[in-house]
């Protein structure tokens, strides 16, 4: 199918459709225009980082939506756009974080991110047309105040996880998950309570 058919009646641009969650296309100017953006400062902070405390901290709170008191993020950090990403006062972010914020993602206070963990909230149709169409939409993904991620965990779009929880490394989160628990595994499931 022609991709011009799926919005057919929608008057929005492909940015405007992102911005409200729905399927769009990303083929929008600005939408690469923000990309761009968030490329250029997530080198910049990487850069700064080792040398100037003061630059890099200038560059994170300007790349992301909101950067709390104390918060440690360890470069490289790979984001879409950055302005979608929220992060708690005292969090401590470990190297490579993966953080694609087409829809929000929210990080809270004095939370544990070990290294190479992916926040996904980018979503894609299943049925191959759309697949092929290039058609995609994100879901916001929320994490809690004192979680602790372990290193290489992945969180998919849409995933809500607890104040308190724990996922353990290489975990792959598809479902919420609630406070004060220890889950681990792909699919992760709860073990414990805390």
């Amino acid at each position: 199918m022609p991709t011009d058919d799926y919005f057919a009646n929608d008057p929005r641009t492909n940015l405007e459709r992102m911005l409200a969650g729905d399927l769009y296309i990303a083929d929008d100017p600005e939408i690469a225009r923000r990309q761009q953006r968030a490329m250029r400062l997530a080198a910049r902070y990487t850069a700064a980082y080792p040398e100037s405390p003061t630059e890099a901290r200038t560059t994170l709170t300007e790349l992301l939506a909101s950067v709390g008191e104390d918060v440690d993020v360890r470069p490289p950090l790979y984001v879409d756009y950055g302005s979608n990403i929220s992060i708690g006062a005292r969090t401590f972010v470990n190297y490579h974080l993966t953080a694609l914020d087409v829809a929000r993602i929210t990080i809270g206070e004095d939370c544990q991110i070990g290294p190479n963990v992916q926040l996904l909230t980018p979503t894609h149709p299943v049925e191959p047309g759309p697949r092929r169409d290039k058609l995609e939409a994100a879901l916001p993904i929320t994490i809690g105040d004192n979680v602790w991620l372990g290193g290489g965990a992945i969180v998919c779009p849409g995933v809500t996880i607890g104040d308190n929880s724990v996922i353990g490394a290489g975990a792959v989160v598809t479902k919420d998950i609630p406070a004060n628990v220890v889950a681990v595994g792909n699919p992760a499931r709860v073990v414990r309570s805390i």
